[in-house]
């Protein structure tokens, strides 16, 4: 079974691969390929992925693309709320494996903000996004729960983040099974990427998005909230 398999929404392109080197590499050119064509045709281009462990392969592929870093700006669709130097810090993962080399010249806007509560954090990590550009490519990926960035199933905030019309960009989470508290881009901005991308490995992932593409209920597995077109969905076993 792959994801060319399924039944897959009118628009959503699937790509199909045998390995995670694979799968990193087509990715990491094809996110180039997209901010390319963005810095040529308005001057800037913006980019936002994910944390975690399994982008770490994809982001060292990129990092070696060739392209103007000075004029692409680089966000995180979500952290965790503890501060860069942490093990867990997804902007502490990008500058290890993406912020290096040419890549240093880019503008990223973090969404870790050290504050007294996590409201707070949110509030300001909301208005340094202000700056960020509208997004030219989006990089998200799914937990087995079905969320994505930090959209978890039963998640106090998660009505407000999965609102269509919120003016929100950042909002304050709790991943219920995990120890750290998240801050998450809204449903409302994340969406409003130009190029999305969902990239995924494994059978107990593709079973996930499977179910998810089986059902309507959003608030159960957020990621259904993404699954429409425009949508690339990158997997390997």
């Amino acid at each position: 079974m792959a994801i060319s398999d399924l039944q897959l929404p009118v628009g959503v392109r699937a790509h199909d691969f045998v390995s995670p080197a694979l799968v990193a590499e087509a990715l990491a050119g094809k996110v180039a390929e997209q901010l390319r064509t963005a810095i040529e045709s308005r001057g800037v281009a913006s980019l936002v992925v994910s944390g975690g462990r399994s982008p770490v392969m994809f982001l060292q592929c990129l990092a070696r693309q060739t392209l103007d870093w000075s004029r692409v700006a680089i966000s995180l669709a979500d952290e965790r709320w503890v501060p860069i130097e942490h093990v867990d810090s997804n902007a502490g993962l990008l500058k290890r494996y993406l912020l290096v080399g040419p890549v240093a010249k880019a503008h990223f806007i973090g969404l870790y903000q050290t504050t007294v509560t996590q409201g707070e954090a949110a509030q300001r990590a909301d208005e340094a996004l202000a700056e960020l550009p509208p997004i030219d490519v989006l990089v998200l990926g799914m937990g087995d729960d079905g969320h994505t960035a930090s959209l978890f199933p039963n998640s106090p905030n998660l009505a407000e983040a999965l609102a269509v019309d919120s003016p929100r960009r950042c909002l304050p989470m709790l991943a219920p099974t995990v120890p750290h508290q998240r801050l998450t881009m809204s449903r409302a901005l994340l969406a409003s990427a130009r190029f999305p991308v969902l990239s995924i490995s494994g059978a107990g992932k593709l079973a996930t998005l499977r179910e998810a593409l089986a059902g309507d209920d959003i608030a159960a597995m957020p990621v259904r909230a993404f699954l429409h077109s425009p949508l690339d969905i990158y997997w390997c076993p």
